[in-house]
């Protein structure tokens, strides 16, 4: 019986101990790679056709729509890789993901004039995915 208790203990501390990730780095992951997904998605759309879009004239920032299908195309390629790399567990995956998934959340904002309700959607996708990449992964503690 202690063989098998032992047993246990090391299977979760081996688990634990090479950076397994836990229910919500997953989650980020998952979430990055589908943001960075609608993200290459905009770009294209963005640079491909730009009267697909239609922009308000009193905003107050006001940029090229090409010029933002592209910021949109590159980051969003790069946001896919960082979903990738957030599979394996890596330190440095998580603080790349929180700054990209800033980046996006800016991004966004001023992507408002063009796609309001899509915009407000990716901002809060990208807003849990900076939470649930601060949370970090739990060790549970059995007594």
């Amino acid at each position: 019986m202690a063989g098998s208790a032992s047993g246990t203990k090391v299977g979760h501390d081996t688990a634990g101990g090479r950076g397994a990730q836990s229910g919500w780095t997953v989650f980020a992951a998952v979430m990055m790679i589908f943001g960075g997904a609608m993200a290459i998605l905009e770009g294209i759309a963005a640079i491909a056709k730009d009267d697909l879009f239609v922009s308000t004239r009193n905003y107050v920032f006001q940029f090229s729509l090409t010029g933002w299908g592209w910021v949109h195309l590159i980051l969003g390629i790069v946001v896919v890789l960082a979903g990738f790399a957030l599979f394996s567990g890596a330190l440095w995956a998580r603080a790349v993901g929180v700054v990209l998934a800033g980046l996006l959340v800016v991004a966004h904002f001023l992507w408002l004039p063009y796609y309001p309700f899509w915009s407000l959607v990716l901002i809060a996708i990208n807003i849990f995915v900076i939470w649930a990449l601060c949370v970090g992964p739990q060790k549970s503690v059995r007594a």
